[in-house]
């Protein structure tokens, strides 16, 4: 089949229907400008200023930013994978392991990235530009011209959002060079003044340093975790014809390249006066001839931020509430994140905002990450793509129907693993009752990590699932239920795919093929 690729004006009509494998026209490449371009932003150097304005000295924040990125680089990469086979977004592809109904799960979570990631980007932007007018004119519009300028930032991520994906690409190529190369200039700008040896404020954010170390990993961690419910969007354009290691390489190195607005964040804070009034500190301090590509950056940067984190929830709420379009359906999540926008800047602090939520994003989204990356791995990568749309076309039954739409499985180690994650954080607003369990020292992470990759193989293990959501390989180390002998693919001719090998193979019914009379089928044994 001819491929096409559709021109960057034309209205994007796919919502999160299967993409026709003719139209899977983007690359590996594309991920990673995707990934990159929506993190190489004012939105990322905000969180690399927060180490600084959590009380701690230059290379203390530094190694915390640094492990932060690296461990969420780590766990977001795997999520990569499911889009090429499924073709669908990752929210919808989680219904193979949630359930067609339990995978709102991730539109949660979705939404939860969108509103924090889109109000960070409006919020910076505005704010940049409100910093340079009154630097550059020397007028003082006040929260007239915030107002303006956060209004004016957010309807055009929604342009960007309702043109759609390959609009969306172009933005994000732009963004990633001439994000980069500003900031690289930002060395001869604030090169002079930058003191590594920079002590911190001497008073830490938690009282105690570890404590306080945990916190800014945590946050920096956000940005990665962040990109895990929204890569299936980008990466369903892939052909799975494409390596894995490819695949892994894509968010993995865009991540890693994140280090540079991270390190112009953190670098730059340690020169303003007050880390936690940030973009007014900045333009106060930048040279004259720099204050004009800091708008610049703020301004492609709130755009590429903005529309990366709000088309994906407009895709999952169509999907939701399937009387809107995708177009719709940005809108709307749209203008409610506009209202958060405005609630949480004029009458929140920033700050403690943008904490909290990027500590909600991390323990719940991230235990849902290692669910979706263990089924993948027991189920070889075997996904039907036309039992995954059960749910968005109003039908019943299929492959990952399990209990009334939800599989207890995955639904019984997430809950517990995020209220475990919930129970044990110590950060500024948010603080469960299990906090000082290790001193003082914020363990949610590992909590909650700990907990799904431990809980989940055990339920899978105790209570098998159905045979027909494995291919004709069987699964990996786990045995499954006696296949149901009245169990057919709702549609034959959209088959099953198998896992990224280099080929697409289109599989038929075959998987309810019969098993061993003890109810249980074995592993089969593969690797």
């Amino acid at each position: 089949m001819e491929e096409r690729t559709p021109r960057v004006t034309e209205v994007e009509h796919h919502g999160i229907n299967p993409i026709p494998p003719a139209e899977q026209t983007s690359r590996p490449r594309d991920l990673f400008r995707l990934a990159f371009g929506g993190a190489n932003t004012f939105a990322t150097i905000i969180l690399g200023t927060l180490p600084i304005a959590f009380g701690l000295g230059f290379w203390q924040a530094a190694s915390a930013t640094a492990a932060g990125v690296l461990i969420g680089a780590l766990v977001l990469a795997p999520m990569a994978l499911f889009g090429p086979v499924t073709r669908t977004n990752n929210a919808v592809s989680s219904g193979a392991h949630f359930g067609v109904v339990g995978r709102c799960v991730g539109s949660f979570l979705s939404l939860l990235t969108a509103i924090t990631f889109f109000a960070i980007s409006v919020w910076v932007s505005g704010d940049a530009v409100t910093g340079a007018a009154r630097r550059l004119l020397g007028i003082d519009g006040g929260q007239v011209l915030r107002a303006v300028s956060y209004g004016v930032i957010a309807l055009a991520v929604l342009v960007v959002c309702i043109y759609g994906y390959r609009f969306m690409l172009l933005v994000n190529r732009v963004a990633v060079v001439l994000g980069t190369a500003i900031m690289l200039l930002g060395i001869a700008a604030y090169g002079g003044r930058f003191d590594p040896d920079f002590a911190g404020t001497g008073t830490y954010a938690l009282g105690e340093f570890w404590p306080t170390w945990i916190l800014a990993a945590l946050t920096a961690m956000a940005n990665p975790i962040s990109f895990g419910a929204f890569l299936g969007d980008w990466s369903r354009y892939i052909p799975a014809t494409h390596s894995r290691r490819s695949l892994l390489a894509a968010p993995l190195l865009a991540q890693m390249a994140t280090l540079l607005p991270f390190g112009f964040g953190l670098t730059t804070a340690t020169l303003v006066t007050d880390a936690g009034d940030y973009i007014t500190g900045l333009t106060a301090i930048s040279p004259l001839w720099y204050v004009i590509p800091l708008i610049v950056v703020a301004l492609i940067g709130g755009l590429s931020t903005g529309t990366t984190a709000l088309y994906g929830t407009g895709l999952d709420f169509s999907s939701i509430f399937t009387r809107l379009s995708r177009v719709q359906a940005t809108v709307l999540v749209g203008s409610l994140a506009v209202v958060f926008i405005f609630v949480g800047n004029f009458a929140l602090d920033m700050v403690s905002s943008i904490n909290a939520f990027a500590t909600l994003i991390v323990l719940c989204t991230s235990p849902w990450m290692v669910i979706m990356m263990i089924g993948y791995w027991t189920r070889r990568g075997f996904y039907d793509v036309a039992d995954l749309q059960v749910f968005n076309e109003g039908r019943k039954g299929g492959r990952y129907w399990f209990s009334r739409g939800v599989n207890w499985r995955a639904m019984g180690a997430w809950v517990p693993a995020t209220g475990a994650g919930l129970l044990t954080a110590n950060t500024p607003m948010i603080a469960g009752p299990l906090r000082d369990i290790a001193g003082g020292v914020d363990v949610s992470m590992v909590c909650t990590l700990a907990t799904a990759a431990v809980l989940y193989p055990l339920l899978i293990t105790l209570f098998p699932e159905p045979h027909e959501v494995f291919g004709p390989e069987g699964p990996r180390a786990v045995r499954t239920k006696l296949p149901n002998a009245a169990f057919a693919p709702l549609d034959g001719a959209n088959a099953a795919f198998a896992p990224l090998s280099g080929t697409n193979v289109a599989l038929g019914s075959s998987s309810a093929a019969a098993s061993g009379s003890d109810g249980v089928q074995p592993d089969a044994g593969r690797s």
